[in-house]
């Protein structure tokens, strides 16, 4: 069994298919964290959560959603423009939220200084996202859960306001640092204080160097501890070699698996026993079976 511990499928990506793609999933001994990203697709990530057995959601603010954008990312779906709308995050709406039983963690929210409205001031959307990042860390530790953390190109000011928040005695219940890229050293960092880093499909995209070498990303993969790590797709988005370039499934997660074993020179089963045990532990999953 794996656990696909960030997906949205319960994005408009499948919703010709959803139903299809999470029983597909689900018969592959794959089980779900479906997360939200405002608003609807909070509420609506645990309305999916409750009709399955294997399937969780969290609820929260994706800081692209603080501001009205378009843009197109080379690392998404390749023919879909991202459009967003301006949310002021509501910390009551988002706990009654999480006092759902299916909801397991605040998230995502965190920075993203990648995609940054031209036609407003930088500093000014910055200062909201690090704003509403605050306000998600007192709503996680009012609704003592564990925190899924979105960081792009900001990775050292990210740290330090988790580092802060520690120190005032929020966030028992830790966080994780969804879709890494950074450096070996920033992923040491967040592990030092008890976060965990969470790897997508991505460690399977070929190096950019000659054949044989691997990427910056993949030796991150290979030096961390195994203890520290969890397995995501991000689907619909980001999937996998052998699936790249294709709407992504939260099965996928297994070739996921493949490559963290490969990179470590570990068998898949080590793989798949540890980071399920760590992302059980971490979300407090139980299914109607246990």
């Amino acid at each position: 069994m794996l656990i696909d511990t960030h997906c949205h499928i319960h994005f408009n990506a499948y919703k010709n298919d959803m139903d299809e793609v999470i029983q597909r999933t689900l018969s592959k001994d794959v089980q779900m964290i479906t997360v939200g990203t405002q608003k609807d697709t909070s509420r609506h990530a645990l309305e999916i959560a409750e009709k399955y057995d294997g399937l969780w959601a969290t609820v929260g603010l994706h800081p692209n959603h603080l501001t009205a954008q378009e843009f197109w990312d080379d690392e998404e779906i390749p023919k879909d423009k991202i459009k967003t709308r301006t949310e002021v995050f509501d910390p009551d709406f988002y706990l009654e939220l999480a006092k759902h039983p299916k909801c397991v963690a605040i998230g995502e929210f965190g920075l993203d200084y990648y995609h940054l409205p031209k036609h407003l001031d930088v500093e000014e959307i910055k200062e909201l996202q690090r704003k509403t990042v605050l306000e998600h860390f007192d709503l996680a530790t009012k609704a003592d859960l564990p925190v899924v953390i979105h960081s792009r190109d900001a990775h050292e000011e990210q740290f330090e306001l988790i580092k802060d928040a520690l120190s005032k005695g929020k966030l028992s219940c830790k966080g994780v640092i969804h879709c890494f890229t950074g450096t070996l050293e920033q992923a040491q960092a967040y592990i030092e204080i008890g976060f965990l880093i969470s790897f997508t499909g991505i460690i399977t995209f070929p190096p950019r160097k000659k054949e044989g070498e691997i990427s910056p990303l993949q030796k991150v993969v290979q030096d961390l501890p195994l203890e520290s790590i969890m397995l995501e797709t991000d689907a619909p988005y980001l999937a996998p070699v052998p699936h790249r370039g294709k709407r992504n499934e939260p099965w996928y997660v297994i070739d996921i698996a493949k490559k963290v074993a490969e990179l470590k020179g570990i068998s898949l089963e080590e793989v798949e026993e540890q980071t399920n045990k760590t992302a059980k532990k971490f979300f407090k999953l139980k299914t109607e079976q246990e």
